[in-house]
Parts: structure tokens; C-alpha cells; sequence
């Protein structure tokens, strides 16, 4: 199926808005709501799921825990449309809230999206170094716990992967 650019940039806006509310709420569950009910979803740290509710299960269940819970925004670097394939490739920036002591710590990721219609998506896949975001929260961790802010859960998290590298 060809769409237009207007189609895909409109069902692009969508898909960023329903981030930013989910976000904002919490509520994962609108943000799986976007994909068809036989959508896959690739992500290189969590593995492939098939179907919406998996891709549900996975993502209110991550995004509510640390460090997805800590990160107040996903906003898109850029991104290019191809209107033949109905793809759509951009750059998300993964940020993490202040620390406390006024440090940015962040990583980005390539996210692949494949139009289905109807603002609904069939496929996404977060492409990104596993080893950056370990990295980047391990340092969020250790900057928040000097600062007398490091929540409970980090501090379970930095407890769990304080035998990995990164």
C-alpha cells in the first residue's frame, strides 16, 4: 500500500503525542493502543513480541519500573518518511530526570516504525547499543545517590546489575 506524506506525518504526530500523554499519565496502555492487533514489536534489550497485548504487557510493565519510569520525555531528534513503503525511521532521545545535582544523563535510540493505516502501526523496532543505556542509568544511579535522591527502585536496579559491566 502507497500513503501519502500527509497521512504518514499526521499518523507520526499522533504516535509522538500518545508518547508524550503516556508519559505525562503513566498509562502505557495508550501507547500499545497505536498498533494492530497482529503488530510485532523488536527491541534489542527485551526481545521480539508478536500481537498488541504482548507488546502491552511489555510495555506498561517497562515503562512503569526504572529506568523507563525515570525518563520524563522521549522527544524525536529527527526523522525521514518513506511514503512508498510506509515506513517511518527517526532518532528518539531517552533522557533521564535531573539527578539532583543538575546533570543531563540520556542515550538515544533508532526507532523504525511500519505504517498499517488507520494511525495504527504493524511494526516497531528500537534499535539502540544495550550496553550505552546500561552505562548511561548505572551513572544516573550514582549521581542521584549522592545527591540523597536515588528513589528505592534504582537503588534495587543498581543492586541487580552492579555485577555487569557498564
Amino acid at each position: 500500500m502507497v500513503w501519502t506524506r500527509d497521512e504518514l506525518e499526521a499518523a507520526f504526530e499522533n504516535y509522538r503525542k500518545t508518547v508524550v500523554r503516556a508519559t505525562q499519565t503513566g498509562d502505557w496502555n495508550v501507547f500499545a493502543d497505536q498498533f494492530t492487533e497482529d503488530a510485532t514489536y523488536v527491541e534489542h534489550a527485551f526481545g521480539s513480541f508478536a500481537g498488541r497485548e504482548a507488546i502491552r504487557r511489555w510495555v506498561t510493565r517497562t515503562m512503569t519500573a526504572f529506568p523507563g519510569n525515570r525518563m520524563p520525555e522521549f522527544p524525536v531528534s529527527w526523522y525521514v518518511i518513506d511514503e512508498e513503503r510506509g515506513w517511518v525511521i527517526c532518532e528518539v532521545q531517552n533522557p533521564m530526570e535531573d539527578p539532583g545535582d543538575g546533570t543531563e544523563h540520556g542515550a538515544a535510540n533508532i526507532t523504525i516504525l511500519h505504517y498499517a493505516g488507520d494511525n495504527l502501526w504493524s511494526h516497531e523496532e528500537d534499535a539502540y547499543n544495550p550496553m550505552n543505556f546500561l552505562s548511561m542509568a548505572k551513572t544516573w544511579c550514582r549521581h542521584a545517590d549522592a545527591t540523597g535522591t536515588l528513589p528505592d527502585d534504582a537503588r534495587a536496579w543498581l543492586d541487580k546489575m552492579a555485577g555487569v559491566p557498564g
